[in-house]
């Protein structure tokens, strides 16, 4: 159904856009066309009233001559038409197919953030739906059971207020991607070892919570990149929390920095269990989570994970916000690699 609805206007607008553009096209040819015919009509004129000094005016072997001359204007009219004619037919047949090429060409990029934006709302209200439904359900039953004692009604609301805190981290999660679509930035230089000591602090206490050491090794503490600070930081939270949310405790996060020509590198390796190389393409779509790789099943693991899948496409688009670029090594049951690449600042 979401494919039926998506492609209709699409092809619909591809088909009025691939008219305007033959149109224009026909337009221009047929113009041409006119254009070249008076031309050429004008000339054929214009021989045939060119004075022939060999024959006497009053000859009926001239006026013979004027006859056939006559016949060749009109023949050579006819021959004109035809050939335009047939250009204008070959103008309009590939015309059409090259207009229907552009057409569908100009209008991809439509299609596509469609489709995008299509799968976004069914994939935010399917995440919307789940916490909503468990909420009206434990209410539901609860309101059913006439002898609910305090104990079990204090259980119910702390439920709830679970379910209420999922909601508030998607719609945060929801509103940053949001913010991050067409924001406009201003690049400066910021300091790596600044944007980290800021990123580490915010993040120390959720760490700390699960035994969890955090080591930068910047090597150089001057580095810089072109970016916007707090841009920068807001993705280094992200990738430090995705690592915090899928590791182990008592393992060891490490933020590194380096600098390779013209740009710079910012790179968080954990020691988690790593993604699988199927989940390993999608692990920056929205709402994707790579549950058979990053198990949310205690019983299999000690990791506990929540989310919606939000944060690494959050990152991602803040690269590419700040020009850069974010690429991901796993290894399942070793640990996975985010690197970030940005402009140097000079």
């Amino acid at each position: 159904m979401d494919k039926f609805t998506i492609k209709n206007p699409i092809k619909s607008a591809a088909v009025k856009l691939t008219l305007s553009y033959l149109a224009i096209i026909m337009l221009l040819s047929v113009g041409f066309s006119v254009f070249v015919y008076h031309i050429s009509d004008l000339e054929l004129s214009h021989s045939l009233r060119r004075p022939i000094p060999f024959f006497n005016r009053y000859s009926p072997d001239f006026t013979s001559y004027l006859n056939l001359r006559s016949d060749e204007l009109t023949e050579g009219r006819n021959h004109l038409k035809d050939n335009l004619l047939l250009f204008n037919l070959a103008t309009l047949v590939t015309g059409g197919a090259i207009s229907y090429l552009l057409a569908r060409r100009t209008l991809e990029p439509i299609e596509a953030a469609l489709e995008a934006q299509t799968r976004f709302t069914a994939d935010a209200s399917h995440e919307l739906r789940t916490p909503l439904t468990a909420m009206q359900t434990e209410i539901e039953v609860a309101l059913r059971n006439p002898k609910l004692s305090a104990d079990e009604a204090r259980t119910q609301l702390q439920s709830n207020l679970e379910e209420v805190a999922k909601l508030r981290s998607l719609s945060n999660g929801l509103l940053l991607l949001a913010s991050t679509d067409g924001k406009n930035i201003e690049m400066a230089p910021v300091e790596l070892a600044e944007v980290t000591k800021t990123a580490v602090t915010r993040l120390r206490t959720l760490a700390q919570d699960k035994h969890i050491t955090i080591k930068t090794e910047l090597g150089d503490h001057n580095l810089r990149a072109l970016a916007d600070a707090d841009s920068l930081v807001e993705l280094l939270v992200l990738l430090v929390d995705n690592a915090i949310k899928y590791s182990p405790p008592r393992t060891t996060i490490a933020i590194q920095a380096a600098q390779h020509g013209k740009h710079v590198e910012l790179v968080v390796r954990d020691q988690g269990r790593g993604i699988s190389r199927i989940d390993l393409p999608h692990v920056f779509e929205r709402f994707y989570r790579a549950d058979q790789s990053r198990t949310k099943d205690q019983a299999a693991s000690t990791i506990q994970a929540e989310g919606y899948g939000l944060g690494l496409s959050i990152a991602q688009k803040i690269a590419e916000m700040l020009q850069g670029d974010i690429a991901v090594k796993s290894t399942v049951g070793k640990g996975s690699t985010f690197t970030v690449t940005l402009p140097v600042a000079t």
